[in-house]
């Protein structure tokens, strides 16, 4: 099993979107072993994306991040990292094919609804930016014979 961060992102609180984007990963058969409705502070912001702090898109992208609430899950699945960012389709909404989140939610290439870990050493530093280990639940849905084959994990 793997786990990946993402976060739905203050476009896609504001347009109600929260719950037809969860039903995507969980109709993948993706699971949420935690979740919770937050404001990134300017300082998470930087911790976050450290990597753009000296870029000059920066403050326009904090600005954006801490303008509304986010909502923060950890999902888990077989390739939870690649199934999820195949879910959510290319960064910008204008680029990504229609059938994926971007695809169909998204004109923009800032306002693309969803934030997803990169890989496993970024998913490993976003969950622990946004979940203590004790708000993380770890448990066996009783549809997961129904969701793979007991050899997949």
């Amino acid at each position: 099993m793997e786990r990946t961060l993402i976060l739905l992102k203050p476009d896609c609180v504001e347009r109600r979107l929260i719950g037809r984007v969860l039903a995507r990963f969980e109709d993948k058969g993706l699971g949420l072993v935690a979740m919770k409705m937050m404001r990134v502070t300017p300082a998470l912001a930087k911790e976050h994306y450290a990597e753009h702090v000296s870029k000059p898109f920066y403050p326009a992208l904090e600005k954006f991040i801490t303008g509304a609430p986010v909502v923060a899950a950890v999902i888990e699945g077989l390739e939870a990292i690649r199934v999820v960012r195949d879910l959510l389709g290319a960064t910008s909404g204008l680029k990504a094919v229609a059938g994926t989140i971007r695809g169909d939610f998204s004109s923009s290439r800032q306002m693309n609804l969803v934030h997803a870990s990169d890989g496993p050493e970024a998913a490993a530093r976003e969950i622990a930016l946004y979940f203590k280990p004790n708000e993380i639940c770890d448990y066996a849905p009783t549809i997961t014979p129904w969701l793979r084959a007991p050899d997949e994990g």
